[in-house]
């Protein structure tokens, strides 16, 4: 047997997969509730509000440019749960690994996914690990779960009015040409790195200076576009956003141009999108600034009360086009 690499029985809740568990994931992770390596951990969240949520990680390549797929999986969960109002507590981890991968990969992206965790203040405490058959996956897939105290943010969630003005933390679209560029599928030379980070640091700035913010998203697949629509989605109101005021890195702009592709449908893994109460995006936008994350953020746009339901854009020549919800995935296995 192969010593290097991961074979079917490592998969099979044997001693295999003990020696996987207790060698690689326990070592890496080490804290008290994973210690008893049980099938759930117990957690003392009695009287809190959490947050819970999950995700899963296709990406491909699975290192890329300032990031990898372990990365990506942890900071793409806590994302999900700092945008909510959620400080990041708690993460489970399920691997599904395909036969033949290299130990010292799977090694590279714990190591990845530890690091990204102690950065973040959280911790993995449960998890699973399958192995498949050769080509029946490429070579790693990572599915992340995680949990979340609500802070007390009490406007949170209230409805938006027209008016509620509409901000961007920084540049739009690295993480999704990144991970283009890395496949080398195409002849592009371009040196985008992709943004995949932790913004609770921006979420926890403007929660500590009390900014009034109704809505928050991490516009991830379907990029700022998506995002946009979702929020008006049958509601009665819309969104118009300046083409000028959206910021984007040059490199970003000249493959998108070079493509086709838009950047406010690309993916970001660093960014918050936000809504705050007419009034306080100036001051919203100078917090998150003080952040290195959030120093190129930028006030995008606004609430309208007409059209409702529709994403407006004003362009650069003056005129006004409708942004719709994006049709089919421009950049598959991005996330």
């Amino acid at each position: 047997m192969n010593k290097n690499r991961i074979v079917l029985a490592h998969g099979d809740g044997g001693r295999l997969s003990r020696n996987l568990i207790e060698e690689i994931f326990a070592k890496a992770f080490a804290n008290p509730e994973l210690a008893p390596l049980a099938d759930s951990a117990l957690l003392a969240l009695t009287g809190k509000r959490i947050a819970f949520t999950t995700d899963s990680y296709t990406v491909k390549p699975i290192f890329f440019p300032e990031s990898d797929i372990g990365k990506l999986a942890v900071f793409g969960t806590v994302n999900d749960l700092s945008v909510m109002g959620a400080r990041p507590l708690y993460l489970s981890c399920g691997f599904i690994l395909e036969e033949g991968l290299e130990i010292e990969v799977l090694k590279r992206i714990v190591d990845s996914m530890k690091s990204a965790s102690e950065m973040v203040g959280v911790k993995l405490v449960t998890g699973d690990t399958k192995v498949v058959e050769k080509g029946s996956a490429d070579k790693i897939f990572i599915n992340t779960s995680g949990i979340g105290e609500l802070l007390n943010w009490r406007t949170m969630g209230k409805a938006p009015e027209p008016g509620d003005e509409i901000l961007i933390s920084g540049t739009i679209g690295e993480h999704g040409i990144a991970v283009l560029c890395a496949r080398g599928e195409l002849e592009l030379k371009i040196p985008v790195k992709s943004d995949c980070a932790p913004v609770w640091e921006l979420v926890s700035m403007l929660y500590q200076e009390k900014v009034n913010v109704k809505w928050m998203r991490d516009p991830t697949r379907g990029g700022v576009a998506t995002c946009l629509n979702e929020l008006v989605l049958g509601q009665g109101f819309g969104v118009m956003i300046g083409e000028d005021k959206i910021p984007v890195l040059d490199s970003v702009d000249s493959a998108c141009e070079i493509l086709g592709l838009d950047p406010l449908y690309l993916a970001n893994e660093g960014k918050i999108l936000c809504l705050v109460k007419k009034g306080e995006a100036e001051r919203a936008r100078e917090i998150m600034r003080k952040s290195q994350l959030g120093k190129k953020a930028e006030i995008i746009g606004e609430v309208i009360s007409e059209p409702a339901g529709k994403v407006l854009v004003r362009t650069k020549v003056g005129g006004t086009r409708v942004l719709g919800m994006l049709a089919g995935a421009p950049l598959p296995r991005i996330c």
